[in-house]
């Protein structure tokens, strides 16, 4: 089992689902993208975004170095690097906002 699975697998609910949902979208905006264990989480694209889940949450972060002004505004966070998302629940996550995120952090 590569180790993003067993990050996810140890979950409990909601973050687990939360999770998984999102994993599904980054997967299938992006086939091709590696996942691999980065600051203790899974991260794709060579830590260009990335997945945690916390206590009462999940994240779904991104870099800034790629984002225009306006899509930054839409994350959330203190940092000057790495802005995210955040999830309490499934009916929180929207797809489109994420793939238009991931499309503009890849800028393929």
């Amino acid at each position: 089992m590569e180790a993003a699975d067993r990050y996810f697998s140890a979950l409990k609910s909601p973050q687990k689902e939360i999770c998984l949902t999102l994993r599904g979208i980054i997967f299938r905006q992006i086939p091709s993208v590696h996942e691999e264990m980065k600051w203790g989480v899974p991260a794709y694209a060579g830590g260009k975004f990335y997945i945690v889940a916390l206590k009462d949450h999940v994240n779904l972060g991104f870099s800034l170095k790629d984002l225009s002004r306006e899509k930054q505004r839409m994350l959330k966070g203190s940092g000057k690097t790495m802005k995210h998302l955040e999830y309490y629940t499934l009916d929180d996550i929207e797809e489109l906002t994420i793939k238009d995120l991931l499309k503009s952090v890849l800028h393929d």
